[in-house]
């Protein structure tokens, strides 16, 4: 295929009807199934599997040997680290066969998710959350929460640079890279402002 604008290791495998990119690499023993729509510029690491019909953004970046199964969706700039899983179906039976019964899972922009985590289906992961390494995530994370834990429990916030944020008695924060400055009101996180 010589229109292509993508890199694909010689080992990688791509299935037909799938939508890849321009400058998206895709490395060593990787398979990517029918449907997939991976947006430009993503690194997918070696020995990375992706299930049909899952979409991933624009620079989205999946490290070696993580899984994602069908029903997940990844906006642009999400971090997956290192062996990290999603699940797909919450009751699992190998004789019972529940295709077509799969959970969604969102991971809204600029989330990460630290090594070998587990996303279990059926819950979202907010703008920029942070998903410490190994945390089993079990319900909803709000943007700009921190969790950790199995299961995962919010340890507090973090900056869109992936600082902790520190927040004064009228719930003010600036994260130390950016400068930028954040507010925690009704036990939620936002942005207020550009440094």
């Amino acid at each position: 295929m010589t229109d292509k604008k993508y890199f694909a290791h010689e080992t990688a495998v791509i299935d037909d009807g799938c939508k890849i990119g321009d400058g998206t690499k895709i490395w060593h023993f990787s398979h990517v199934m029918s449907g997939c729509v991976i947006g430009e510029h993503c690194n997918i690491g070696q020995n990375v599997v992706i299930s049909p019909e899952v979409v991933l953004g624009n620079n989205v970046k999946v490290q070696n040997n993580v899984s994602i199964y069908t029903g997940v969706v990844c906006e642009d700039d999400v971090f997956l680290g290192p062996s990290m899983v999603f699940t797909n179906v919450t009751n699992p039976r190998s004789a019972v066969n529940r295709r077509g019964q799969y959970s969604k899972t969102l991971v809204k922009k600029g989330a990460s998710i630290g090594a070998n985590a587990t996303i279990v289906c059926g819950h979202d992961i907010g703008e920029f959350a942070f998903i410490g390494a190994g945390a089993v995530v079990t319900k909803h994370v709000p943007p700009y929460a921190l969790v950790i834990g199995n299961p995962a429990r919010q340890m507090g916030w973090m900056s869109e640079f992936g600082h902790k944020l520190h927040f004064d008695k009228n719930g003010e924060a600036t994260c130390p890279e950016s400068g930028e400055k954040y507010i925690l009101k009704n036990s939620s996180v936002s942005k207020v402002s550009k440094a």
